[in-house]
């Protein structure tokens, strides 16, 4: 017997159902613990949490939500790089592959595998735009610079998420880049109001218009022009910005336990200053029973009012009534399933010097230079070394790639940060091949602060390109490290997935061509 739904009246909820309505409970593994899951599943029975955030490795959590609840709860992931078993390269392939029909498959996929799931909204899609290499992490978390093809990009994958059911999350309002990560500390922007409409915020404008843009998640941006004293997700001169170009979508805001935030207001201080800012929800990423706390604390001090309380629940209402309409699509046909899968191929892109071609010799003696992470960690007295994301970046397998297409060539692999003897084995031992082949990676994510090369591994190729021996290098994410090289001939240029690593080396070997254009307006020496 299928269970009965019911929506919930606004007239009907209590002040403490209110106070959970602008929740969102769930988060970070350390919130979704068994006690603390446990207290989000009693706020649901009673009828008084939004939302959950449930990473999408949970499928047990989303079950267990979906038996208790009796009402339409929220159900939110992210999904910038597509959803598990359907990764496509971090952040930016499909501002690589630039085709509007991947990105609608993209769009698609992401919603049938959600709803099927048991998701409601999936905050996607990523509408930062990047023009320069700002020094912090996430840089090119992005689909490019050009506000056009960005807008046309997000509004293929948000038509694609609306056939299968899922309503949008576009993000990180207002879109700025800053210097610092605010993952680690305050950022901030110097941009205006006048300049946010004309660039950072058309893509919302035009999602808008054309009914796509369910909610957006404010991010923690300072932009002191425009409010002095709180960031983007706090503030509401910010957040008024989009309200008065007629957007009454949700506002969630990103998580609370993010330096930009908690180290100037708290983590209890910015819960209620964030549904004060003008966010429906709260994206806490803590434990829910001191966060409920925080909410009542606020609105008892005043901090919330009963007008914006209602205000942001009746949103929360609204979205929730949403969820229940039924999808355009329930599925990917099979020919949808392949040409998704095309999408980490056609996001590489090559630069290369006039006459030359991507590839090089397949048969030739070539000395492969493979840079490898530098986080190592001693835990109970034992070395251990930090693996990548979702393990995109193997330099095992990339070895073996190598040597699977050039027999006839060396393998090497060095640190980020190469020592004395790593430098002095690259430079004895490139002297009995042809050339250098460089393949290097910046991983983008959060924490990591400045994107960049190490000084140290600069120095070695620069040495090296005293004498021209490195004719290629392929390098997987940020383009803007292309910047900081010498001069190289041949330049392949991948995203952060697996599938990008073994084509991109296929690709130097002949197999295929590279399709990609960079998004992002690079200058090379």
């Amino acid at each position: 017997m299928k269970k009965v739904i019911k929506e919930l009246k606004f007239e009907d909820l209590t002040l403490e159902q209110k106070l959970g309505m602008v929740l969102i409970g769930g988060g970070g593994d350390d919130s979704l613990n068994e006690k603390n899951f446990e207290n989000c599943l009693a706020l649901i029975r009673k009828r008084a949490l939004g939302a959950i955030w449930i990473g999408p490795n949970h499928q047990d959590l989303i079950d267990r939500v979906k038996e208790v609840a009796d009402y339409p709860i929220l159900v939110f992931t992210d999904a910038e790089n597509g959803m598990p078993g359907h990764f496509i390269g971090r952040h930016v392939a499909l501002g690589y592959a630039d085709d509007d029909r991947l990105a609608y498959l993209f769009g698609k996929v992401i919603g049938v595998v959600a709803k099927k799931m048991g998701y409601t909204n999936v905050c996607n899609p990523l509408l930062d735009m990047t023009t320069i290499n700002i020094p912090c992490g996430g840089t090119v978390r992005s689909l490019g610079g050009d506000k056009e093809r960005v807008s046309t990009l997000a509004a293929a994958i948000a038509k694609g998420m609306h056939d299968a059911g899922i309503m949008t999350v576009g993000k990180h309002y207002p879109s700025v880049k800053c210097e610092v990560d605010t993952h680690m500390a305050e950022g901030s922007s110097p941009l205006t109001e006048g300049e946010l409409l004309d660039y950072n915020l058309y893509p919302y404008l035009q999602l808008m218009k054309k009914g796509l843009l369910d909610g957006i998640m404010t991010g923690h941006s300072k932009l002191p022009k425009i409010d002095d004293e709180y960031p983007a997700s706090l503030s509401s001169k910010v957040t008024d910005i989009l309200r008065r170009q007629g957007f009454d979508g949700l506002m969630l805001t990103d998580a609370l336990s993010m330096m930009g935030v908690v180290a100037k207001f708290g983590e209890s201080g910015c819960r209620g200053l964030a549904i004060k800012g003008g966010n429906d929800l709260a994206l806490v990423w803590k434990p829910i029973v001191p966060s409920y706390e925080s909410m009542k604390e606020a609105y008892e001090k005043g901090v919330i009012t009963p007008e914006r309380l209602d205000e942001a629940v009746r949103r929360v209402l609204d979205a929730q009534h949403r969820s229940l309409e039924e999808p355009l699509c329930a599925e990917i046909t099979p020919e949808e399933w392949e040409e998704y899968n095309t999408i980490n191929s056609r996001s590489i892109a090559a630069i290369t010097d006039p006459g030359l071609s991507a590839s090089i010799d397949p048969e030739g003696r070539h000395f492969f230079v493979i840079l490898t992470e530098g986080d190592v960690r001693l835990e109970e007295g034992k070395i251990t070394v930090d693996t990548f994301s979702n393990g995109w970046y193997n330099p095992v397998a990339i070895a073996k790639r190598i040597k699977e297409r050039f027999p006839h060539s060396g393998v090497m692999t060095i640190n980020q940060f190469p020592s004395a003897g790593n430098n002095y084995d690259v430079l004895e031992t490139n002297v009995h091949y042809d050339d250098v082949v460089f393949i290097t990676f910046c991983e983008s994510k959060a924490y990591i602060g400045r994107e960049t090369y190490t000084t140290r591994f600069l120095s070695l190729i620069e040495a090296l390109q005293i004498t021209n021996r490195v004719t290629a290098l392929v390098h997987f994410g940020n383009p803007f490290l292309l910047e900081e090289l010498p001069h190289v001939p041949r330049i392949l240029n991948g995203c952060l997935s697996f599938d990008c690593t073994m084509d991109a080396i296929d690709m130097l070997s002949g197999i295929g061509t590279p399709s990609g254009n960079i998004p992002y307006r690079i200058v090379l020496k």
